[in-house]
């Protein structure tokens, strides 16, 4: 379900209130633990957190006027999803999610690739969340994208 809306503030403005409630508390998770260099963006009709063309004017191999994607959050039409491309390149930090999932939440962890989906809302450990997040860097992250992509 992509968003028109220009701005996250839009963005959140459009949901439900229990939804609106949620990503308000994942955006603050996000921002509050963010590291230097990520900006927060609308991107791909869902919040983003991205590495501006500032830090790394290249952008994203598959649409190079983009910049260089790390983080989206979204209210999709069954689940709130977080989808973090980190996790999704990075096996270490990929393990250590995992494990650290059941210490925070006792309901079987619902993962694809990249993408974390919260069926119910109320499941949505913010604080785990914010850990993650304060894991990679933007010189991390664009470290792992061109080994991966840059080939």
């Amino acid at each position: 379900m992509q968003s028109k809306a220009k701005t996250p503030k839009e963005y959140i403005a459009e949901l439900p209130e229990d939804r609106n409630q949620a990503i308000m508390k994942l955006r603050d998770s996000i921002l509050k633990n963010l590291p230097g260099g990520f900006e927060e963006v609308m991107s791909y009709g869902m919040i983003g957190y991205v590495v501006p063309h500032s830090i790394y004017p290249a952008g994203y191999h598959c649409n190079p006027v983009l910049p260089l994607p790390f983080i989206n959050i979204a209210s999709q039409k069954n689940f709130i999803a977080l989808y973090h491309m980190g996790i999704y390149s990075d096996k270490g930090l990929f393990n250590w999610f995992v494990s650290e999932y059941p210490k925070y939440v006792k309901t079987k962890l619902d993962m694809g690739k990249s993408c974390i989906r919260f069926k119910n809302i109320a499941h949505i450990p913010y604080s785990l969340i914010g850990e993650l997040v304060a894991k990679m860097t933007t010189e991390q992250w664009i470290s792992i994208y061109e080994k991966a992509w840059k080939k």
